[in-house]
């Protein structure tokens, strides 16, 4: 199936981010008081079951919560926040709520509302990812910390994508990978201010919310981070894995801590474990490995070993500024049975200019460009599409890479 995107709601949509950006000059940190703002919905679990749910207000506040209804059911329940507290930084002065929502059904619409001290944001709602071997979409990215009035317009965009994606009989995206590099520099509050307020623009006008799988970028030091996505406190591994359907298993790792020991422990044993049971296996993370400007990270030597063991069908990569595909790789040479590594973030930032002339970049293998983009993945029974798709709408690239053979996936019987 292709996904079609309809050229005059994008344009709309551009239009009303760019007023957006000229009404609001320094965009508003936070609604007054204890008004909910800055909502994003988190995935780091189980999307099928659960997802968390956070928000922001300009003061502590006592009571936090949401209040969640199945979208077939007349009853609501009241989920209670299990962490609040001040984001680190002097200034502004601001609050993090989070909520925990569990024991949800696959492929299920549950409205929400959040509520804190009786104020209640609009009522909005999300569709957990399903259990049945159905397409799927998502849409991944990198690199939005500068460009701001390019950032908000890129978040337009993926609002519109996502709604045109639930029309007819095309195949929805359910989720948005962000590769890292949210903001300029992570220690500072007023940075991460705004996207949380940009982020809002994720949100369809009909208030569906767009949840969001988080990977650490070069950018992102520091503890806010994990105040923004509800990591533990103190928290520096920032990797986990989670399904997207019963045959997408998408593993997210961390470029910004150690590449070895522990993380490249547990990679392998993530691999291992998720090769044989998923048709596609998919990694993200910032620093990319087989870069189209810069060098490569230390994560070249202790993961692309793993990747080409257990058969990674993509890695997500951001941190270049530019636009990435390249041929699929095995020990150092273009393998038709290899890995494709894509990327490298165009959410807002600055572009690049790519070096074409690399081996792996060449066409027809490969191909580069430096326009702001987001990337459009869609999984199927018999292959995985790739699109990247430019701000303004036009699809600049695709491809398709087609399931691995029986023998690729199920390690077991290939040894």
């Amino acid at each position: 199936m292709r996904v079609e995107l309809n050229r005059s709601l994008v344009l709309v949509l551009l239009a009303v981010a760019s007023l957006f950006v000229l009404s609001a000059g320094n965009v508003a940190i936070a609604a007054e008081g204890a008004q909910p703002a800055q909502w994003r919905l988190i995935w780091k679990t189980d999307p099928a079951t659960a997802a968390t749910l956070a928000w922001s207000t300009s003061i502590a506040g006592k009571q936090h919560r949401v209040h969640l209804q199945q979208a077939d059911s007349e009853e609501s329940e009241v989920v209670e926040a299990y962490r609040s507290g001040r984001y680190t930084g002097k200034s502004p002065e601001l609050y993090y709520h989070f909520v925990k929502l569990e024991d949800l059904q696959p492929a299920t619409k549950y409205w929400v509302e959040i509520e804190s001290d009786g104020n209640r944001s609009p009522k909005m709602f999300f569709i957990t990812a399903p259990k049945d071997d159905v397409p799927v979409s998502i849409i991944f990215g990198a690199d939005s910390r500068s460009g701001l009035a390019e950032r908000r317009q890129v978040n337009g965009m993926i609002a519109s994508m996502v709604a045109e994606s639930y029309q007819g009989d095309r195949v929805p995206v359910i989720a948005f990978a962000h590769g890292g590099d949210y903001i300029v520099r992570g220690t500072n509050l007023e940075q991460w201010s705004r996207w949380m307020s940009d982020h809002e623009l994720t949100v369809g006008k009909d208030g569906r919310l767009l949840p969001i799988i988080p990977a650490r970028g070069n950018h992102d030091h520091g503890g806010i981070y994990n105040e923004v996505f509800a990591f533990p406190a103190g928290e520096l591994e920032n990797y986990y894995a989670i399904n997207l359907g019963p045959q997408v298993r998408y593993v997210t790792l961390n470029s910004e801590t150690s590449v070895a020991g522990d993380q490249a422990a547990w990679l392998e044993k993530e691999l291992k474990a998720g090769r044989p049971e998923n048709r596609w296996l998919l990694t993200q993370y910032h620093t990319p490995v087989y870069p189209a400007v810069k060098r490569p990270g230390p994560n070249l030597l202790y993961w692309v070993p793993l990747f080409e063991e257990y058969n990674v069908d993509l890695v997500c990569e951001g941190d270049g500024h530019n636009i990435k595909r390249t041929a699929p790789i095995r020990e150092s040479k273009i393998d038709p049975t290899g890995v494709t590594y894509i990327g490298e973030g165009g959410l807002g930032v600055g572009q690049r200019t790519p070096d074409a002339e690399r081996w792996y970049l060449r066409p027809p293998h490969g191909k580069v460009g430096s326009e702001h983009h987001v990337q459009l993945l869609t999984f199927g029974k018999e292959k995985l599409d790739y699109r990247v798709v430019l701000l303004g709408g036009k699809i600049f690239d695709e491809h398709a890479l087609a399931v691995r053979p029986a023998d690729q996936r199920d390690l077991k019987a290939s040894k």
